[in-house]
């Protein structure tokens, strides 16, 4: 247990198998006092606070080629480095575009790097070394579709696509929500990207080009979170109206089913990665 933080933390993202030789003992968390700290879990040790936002951080995410990408209050995206052989926690860029606080970040390889080297199959590994390497390979064949896309979601009812590893202007601006948006979450294949927004609706848009495909609508209160099955076929959605749904992509004109059983806020929810159940 690490205290460091005068406020809360908002965010925690751990350092993919898939760099730093598959060591996995370091994580990021953003906290509402507008820094973000990197610790080490085996020493337990804060190594570095990232500061440079002036307002809350609300959320961080550790990417896949090796950049922190931290979403502020303070309206800016800023990207920092994390790379083996690179200064750690260096300000490489900020990704200005919203005029309102940022509230969500989804990177095109979460999903990747938050499974590493496991499968839905339930592959064993003899050692963490060759569950490094797994990771490494797993990782490069997924890397091929192209550069690792970010989307930001904010309180002005848009979100930005942007390619942040390698320019500080945004590929496009995403209009369609009608209030503010909360949550963002890629396929796991990369192919599509979902929003969930107070305006009771998820939208599903293209995960390259930006380009709005469907609106799922059925919920009568506001979303809160969206998680993918791992085959990328199917999404869940949890809201204020006490459900979840379940939808096919990115077709889904109605829910396929209602997952009642709540009597109050639906406020998160996961799909485990081997596809078994939702939480």
């Amino acid at each position: 247990k690490a205290k460091a933080d005068k406020q809360w933390i908002t965010s925690i993202s751990w350092e993919p198998m898939h760099l730093n030789g598959g060591k996995c003992e370091r994580l990021v968390t953003s906290s509402k006092d507008s820094t973000c700290k990197i610790w080490n879990v085996r020493t337990q040790q804060c190594i570095l606070t990232l500061s440079g936002h002036t307002d809350s951080v609300e959320c961080v995410r550790w990417g896949g080629e090796g950049f922190l990408y931290t979403g502020s209050r303070d309206r800016t995206i800023k990207v920092w480095t994390a790379k083996e052989g690179d200064v750690l926690g260096k300000l490489v860029r900020t990704l200005k575009g919203h005029s309102h606080r940022i509230n969500t970040l989804a990177l095109s390889s979460d999903h990747v790097c938050r499974t590493g080297p496991f499968d839905h199959r339930g592959t064993k590994f003899l050692n963490e070394e060759e569950a490094y390497l797994a990771a490494v390979e797993k990782y490069k064949t997924f890397a091929a579709q192209g550069p690792e896309r970010l989307v930001s979601g904010s309180d002005d009812y848009t979100l930005f696509l942007w390619h942040p590893s390698d320019d500080k202007h945004p590929v496009k601006r995403l209009t369609g929500h009608q209030q503010a948006v909360n949550h963002i979450a890629f396929s796991p294949d990369g192919r599509y990207f979902a929003s969930a927004s107070f305006d009771k609706k998820v939208k599903i848009w293209n995960g390259f080009s930006g380009d709005f495909l469907s609106t799922l609508t059925g919920h009568v209160g506001a979303v809160y979170q969206v998680a993918w099955s791992s085959d990328s076929r199917f999404l869940v959605s949890a809201s204020k109206d006490s459900t979840a749904k379940l939808w096919e992509v990115p077709s889904g004109k109605r829910a396929r089913a209602t997952l009642p059983g709540h009597a109050d806020e639906v406020y998160a929810l996961d799909w485990s990665p081997n596809g078994a159940s939702v939480a």
